[in-house]
């Protein structure tokens, strides 16, 4: 069933939902408030959008042209309506098609910053899938792997243009080595726990196109009180 819902925490901007699809979650909003946005950045692509929550949070940082790529059409008719209720048209363009087909028509060395909330899991013949095709696509490695993320990032970005995703913290030393596989220099990473003296469980991470060596790492963030309630800091990145 689809529903309209205000994006988390941001009483300024609407989501159009459809509970039978992957919804946003709180990585959607921890992203945008990771990844390093300047005055001097013209051009963002945000690889996966689902229903456009990051571009919509990117648009309240920066007047900066943000493209979204969507491979599913439902979930991208989702994104153009919402984009639409925010009236966000002339700044958001959402483009219903695959990211591995349409890199090649974009021009090399484009954009100077890409996003991305990938797909986690690797997609195995043994992987138990979700029956529905649209969360299976969202959770599994079925249509955008790490290496066919990186290459992508490696054709558009400008030299020194950076990448951020989430990911999952498990697959860190992965990441870190497809990055540099494609001439993408780890440059911020910060991990997120759920609360104090628990494991992470989502990391964030950003790469410079041909950056020089040198890797920050960011204090731990910690998204829940002991009561359930979102900390300080993660109430800081609502609206």
């Amino acid at each position: 069933m689809k529903v309209t819902n205000y994006l988390l925490g941001y009483e300024n901007l609407k989501i159009i939902q459809d509970d039978e699809m992957f919804n946003f979650s709180l990585d959607s909003v921890l992203l945008p408030n990771f990844v390093t946005i300047n005055q001097k950045i013209s051009k963002i692509l945000d690889i996966g959008c689902g229903n456009a929550p990051i571009p919509l949070i990117l648009s309240t940082k920066t007047k900066s042209k943000i493209i979204g790529v969507e491979i599913q059409k439902n979930v991208y008719d989702l994104a153009v309506e919402t984009i639409k209720i925010n009236e966000k048209q002339d700044q958001i363009e959402i483009i219903n098609a695959d990211i591995n087909d349409l890199y090649k028509t974009f021009q090399t060395d484009s954009f100077d910053v890409i996003t991305c909330n990938p797909p986690f899991f690797k997609y195995l013949e043994t992987s138990n899938l979700n029956k529905n095709d649209y969360k299976s696509i969202a959770r599994h490695e079925i249509k955008l792997n790490l290496e066919q993320l990186f290459l992508i990032c490696k054709k558009l970005l400008k030299n020194n243009g950076v990448v951020a995703i989430v990911h999952r913290p498990e697959r860190f030393v992965e990441v870190v080595e497809v990055m540099k596989k494609n001439n993408i220099e780890p440059k911020k990473v910060q991990f997120v726990y759920p609360k104090k003296n628990m494991d992470a469980n989502i990391m964030l991470i950003e790469g410079s196109k041909n950056g020089k060596p040198g890797l920050k790492i960011l204090p731990p963030l910690y998204t829940h009180e002991e009561n359930g309630e979102y900390t300080k800091e993660v109430k800081k990145y609502f609206g």
